[in-house]
């Protein structure tokens, strides 16, 4: 992955990676809860080729702005409009994964014209429970620094399927250093936003072109809620990769081509 900077957006300093060439096309990755732009370094290798690539940390993570919660799925999906306006950016593709998922969701249904596609992976337009969400943030700001090193313990069972974890140490490894370093009140601000956010009554509003893409082993957002924002989605596709909740980790290739296959026509 190209090296990362801070980039001064109208809504604070955001930290962003960019690469490839200027005047291709962008394609824009969004992070799932307790990670990191690193998650897309498989992404970027892969379209950097083709396609001006953008990664960002979601605001509370990383190097973005780690504001006062709660927030809400209309502030984090105007960040991502905030940071293509200080990019020059008019229009993009945006694949996001889980959280960042559901903020493509927001985007497709608020911002259409700024986007030729949107890649909805590992999401859901209801994702959790609002009291589940709720308990979460409490005990991470209670619990700080610890409760996110004890997070980043139990996540790869909610990440990765059970041979992976075995077969792939390094990998899962690098996901919970991600985690463990994630500011308290940032995540739990994320998790207030995905306990209040539920967009199942905006899905058949989305016209821009949409791929719901979903980890046949995901015990999160399953196959069910993919097959269910596809069939409320006008036009949209659906495709299943061999892994769990970070499929892009877990199965990069295949992740990859379905990828490819859905922006390929809109480029």
């Amino acid at each position: 992955m190209t090296d990362t900077y801070s980039l001064q957006t109208r809504n604070g300093a955001f930290r962003v990676a960019v690469s490839g060439p200027a005047d291709a096309p962008v394609l824009l990755f969004s992070n799932s809860l307790g990670t990191t732009l690193e998650m897309w370094e498989g992404q970027f290798a892969a379209f950097a080729s083709t396609h001006r690539v953008v990664g960002y940390d979601t605001r509370g993570h990383g190097g973005s702005p780690v504001t006062s919660g709660p927030y809400r799925f209309s502030e984090l999906g105007d960040d991502v409009l905030a940071v293509m306006d200080a990019l020059q950016i008019d229009r993009a593709l945006f694949c996001g994964i889980s959280m960042g998922g559901h903020t493509g969701l927001w985007l497709g249904r608020h911002a259409p014209e700024r986007f030729s596609g949107i890649a909805v992976c590992n999401s859901a337009a209801k994702i959790g429970t609002e009291q589940a969400w709720s308990e979460r943030a409490g005990a991470v700001r209670r619990g700080g620094v610890a409760a996110m090193q004890a997070l980043a313990a139990s996540s790869p069972e909610r990440w990765f399927t059970p041979d992976f974890v075995q077969a792939q140490p390094d990998v899962v490894a690098g996901a919970q250093r991600m985690i463990a370093g994630i500011a308290p009140e940032g995540y739990a601000a994320c998790c207030e936003a995905l306990g209040q956010s539920d967009l199942r009554p905006e899905l058949s509003r989305i016209s821009v072109p949409t791929l719901l893409l979903a980890g046949e082993s995901d015990p999160v957002t399953t196959v069910a809620d993919a097959q269910a924002m596809h069939a409320a989605i006008a036009g949209s596709s659906l495709a299943c990769v061999p892994a769990s909740h970070l499929s892009n980790l877990q199965a990069p290739q295949a992740f990859n081509q379905a990828l490819a296959r859905f922006i390929s026509p809109l480029t």
